[in-house]
């Protein structure tokens, strides 16, 4: 057998990793119901102020509890009614998004830089960084979330910044022990040691070799912490210790609601129903990039 018949043969027109990875976007119904479900949510949340008919802190007592359309009771000038101050609903809650979105998206920043840089570290050097960071991460674990959490805010006091600085401070350790055990996968493969046999510095091999190459898991704990955060703050404002009056927090609202569940049960069904919604979507967007990347590793 000659040299050029042994070469494989490339088809011109072969795909790229690209178009492959598209392709399996498109095939993911799950992924793109989610894409499109958080797409949606996060545009309600960009045009709240154009959306919303009324001010949501404005309150109107006499045409307070107003229900919504579909009963016998309800008027088109509030299609979703009025909650036990007289607020439009519907404006509270489209405002809502933008609180929920807000505690997801900052949270998910301030643990995921920690967790990463901590895993990061770990999984690298290994030896003595490694036990440290090891070390660390079980005395999170052995924390308990929620009540930490409701110590630090009732001691602080509840508002927007404290919960996302106290969620986002307390919540990296998925982080850290995912791409801890992703860095070690990626440490000993041969472009690593290629890189460092060329001399390249530790931040380049890092943040230019190992991160990209981890940034599948990344993303898929990102998605799962940011639901995470948006269920605990309800829990919190749920609580009174979360998201402060008269901020338009969907836990909030259902916290608010609690007084009236049995005879104006649609002021915790909305909210509720929204809050499922985003999480739902949140989650099938990870799972959806989680099934995407596995199925490109094992091609």
């Amino acid at each position: 057998m000659s040299e050029a018949s042994a070469i494989p043969l490339v088809p011109l027109d072969a795909p790229t990793p690209g178009a492959l990875l598209r392709g399996r976007i498109l095939r993911h119904k799950g992924l793109l119901t989610g894409l499109t479900l958080l797409t949606l949510i996060i545009m309600i949340a960009i045009l709240a102020p154009l959306l919303a008919p009324y001010d949501p802190y404005q309150q109107d007592l006499p045409r307070r509890l107003i229900p919504p359309l579909w009963y016998a009771k309800g008027e088109w000038a509030h299609v979703l009614g009025t909650d036990n101050l007289g607020r439009d609903f519907l404006s509270r809650i489209l405002y809502g998004a933008r609180i929920s979105l807000l505690i997801g998206l900052a949270v998910m920043a301030i643990s995921g830089v920690i967790g990463s840089a901590l895993g990061l570290a770990a999984g690298y050097f290994g030896g003595r960084v490694d036990m440290l960071v090891t070390f660390v991460i079980t005395v999170r674990l052995a924390m308990p979330l929620i009540l930490v959490a409701l110590a630090v805010v009732a001691t602080l006091g509840g508002s927007l910044v404290v919960v996302i600085l106290v969620l986002g401070l307390l919540k990296w350790d998925r982080f850290a022990v995912v791409i801890r055990a992703a860095t070690q996968q990626v440490r000993g493969l041969d472009y690593v040691a290629a890189a460092e046999c060329i001399g390249a510095s530790t931040p380049r091999i890092l943040f230019g070799e190992v991160l990209p190459n981890v940034l599948p898991q990344l993303v898929v704990v990102a998605t799962v912490e940011a639901a995470s955060a948006i269920l605990l703050e309800a829990a919190l404002s749920f609580l009174g210790l979360g998201v402060q009056p008269p901020l338009p927090s969907w836990g909030l609202m259902i916290a608010e609601a609690k007084s009236y569940m049995f005879f104006s049960f649609w002021l915790i069904a909305i909210p509720g129903t929204a809050l499922a919604l985003l999480v739902l979507a949140i989650n099938v967007v990870g799972d959806g990039v989680r099934d995407v990347t596995a199925v490109g590793e094992g091609a």
